[in-house]
């Protein structure tokens, strides 16, 4: 595929990022060594500032959930830009309805209200914020290794101290086990005696509170926690508990939703024999770019708040216009099965080529939401200087992946391509890693196998 534009000239990528670093926050973190300017894309491609093309397998962190410059997305956004920008929440927004309509619908809560915002952080914010409104109480329950969002109060609930910067927080947050299936202390456990213990333990942390417990909020795959995830059925024994205590259940599907786990279209459909959550939580992919967020809630949870409210920038009629558009193509062209199926292959042919590999720990994940565990070659710790090393020759080779994981160590490799990834990009991104996992087992010390 040639470039749909050619390279952007301009001030070369070394004097944008000084320029970058001398207005922009220094938490405000760049991948590699010699940041990237993408410029523009196409399909599951894009290029830089200096023409270099790159298959891109993190899809600006999962956002590009169907393809890059899509026309059917840029066609509805460019049509209602000629017509309207921006109204607010303050008018009727026919965008806005045909889309709650349909996400309502989807989400397999009953007399599902659906309310809008322009991103995850915010999504789970309002989450929070109805949950305790309802339940009158500030407790709230958590995973362990658990992101929501970089908002005051989604920060409150992280579980990982990598993206918690204050422990000021407007919740008590109490935290559980279950959203890591193979490390810490039930990981030597099967997956029923797995279950049954996080149960026990999230009994247990119930009967020494005081008072009521507002939610539990749940990533049902945890995102920046490096793509783990419990054994199916967790997160319906827990349901089974919060119901005897009347505890609303949260899913947050900001990076799990719209089918990128391939066998189901929403996370918590793995755990559905508890029934559908009190509330899920979206973002990320239903825009394929575009800011949208947004919480569906059953309508007595949606509808307790007694205070006037409105979003100026959520549900706006070019991002409402974009995410019609986006979910339309997503449906009509079963991407939820090219998930399943892509991804079935692509996780094998990881599985296969990091075989023999000891900085590779873990190859894990379901549908195309997959990650790579490193660790120093011969033990159990892990490498953030290894996901180092790969993420600079995956780039060198033109793959673009992703980094993230629990306990302040960015050791796991996230793969998350648009939805629409064929079977030779898998092939080729898997080609790319292996070449890229055997660099950093020599440079580290290991013995990578012939």
């Amino acid at each position: 595929m040639s470039s749909p534009q050619g390279p952007q000239r301009g001030i070369p990528p070394h004097e944008l990022h000084a320029r970058h670093r001398a207005v922009l926050p220094d938490w405000l973190a760049l991948y590699y060594q010699r940041p990237l300017e993408i410029t523009h894309g196409e399909g599951r491609h894009v290029w830089d500032a200096e023409g270099n093309r790159y298959l891109d397998l993190f899809g600006g962190v999962l956002t590009t959930m169907t393809a890059h410059a899509l026309p059917e997305v840029t066609k509805a956004v460019s049509e209602q830009a000629e017509r309207i920008l921006h109204t607010s929440t303050l008018y009727l927004n026919r965008p806005m309805v045909d889309l709650a309509e349909r996400i309502a619908a989807l989400s397999g809560i009953p007399d599902a209200r659906v309310f809008f915002t322009a991103s995850g952080s915010e999504a789970n914010d309002t989450a929070l914020m109805l949950a305790t409104a309802y339940r009158q109480s500030n407790q709230v329950l958590a995973l362990r290794n658990s992101y929501h969002g970089r908002s005051f109060s989604a920060v409150g609930i992280t579980g990982n101290r990598s993206w918690s910067p204050t422990s000021l927080s407007p919740f008590h947050t109490l935290y559980v086990h279950g959203g890591v299936r193979t490390r810490g202390p039930f990981a030597h456990l099967d997956d029923a005696e797995f279950t049954a213990a996080c149960a026990e333990d999230l009994e247990d942390m119930l009967g020494q509170t005081r008072g009521s417990v507002a939610a539990l909020i749940a990533e049902p795959v945890q995102g920046i926690g490096g793509f783990t995830a419990p054994p199916d059925g967790l997160l319906a024994a827990f349901r089974e508990i919060l119901q005897q205590h009347g505890i609303l259940w949260i899913s947050d599907e900001v990076q799990t939703g719209w089918g990128r786990t391939g066998d189901h279209f929403w996370g918590w459909q793995a755990h559905a024999a508890a029934g559908p959550p009190d509330m899920l939580t979206f973002a990320k992919g239903i825009g394929n770019g575009m800011s949208i967020g947004g919480v569906v809630a059953r309508a007595e949870v949606m509808n307790c708040l007694d205070a006037n409210s409105f979003s100026t920038f959520g549900g706006s009629p070019v991002t409402m216009a974009a995410g019609n558009a986006n979910l339309t193509y997503l449906l009509e062209h079963d991407l939820q099965g090219n998930a399943r199926r892509v991804g079935g292959l692509l996780l094998e042919r990881l599985r296969a080529v990091s075989a023999g590999l000891g900085i590779v720990r873990e190859v894990r994940g379901r549908g195309l939401m997959l990650g790579i565990e490193l660790v120093l070659p011969g033990t159990e710790d892990p490498s953030p200087e290894a996901a180092s090393i790969v993420l600079e020759e995956t780039r060198a080779h033109g793959l673009l992946i992703g980094r993230a994981g629990g306990h302040s160590t960015n050791s796991v490799l996230r793969i998350a391509p648009p939805l629409t990834l064929t079977v030779a990009e898998a092939e080729e991104a898997a080609t790319i890693l292996e070449r890229a996992l055997r660099t950093a087992e020599i440079e580290l010390g290991g013995k990578a196998a012939p």
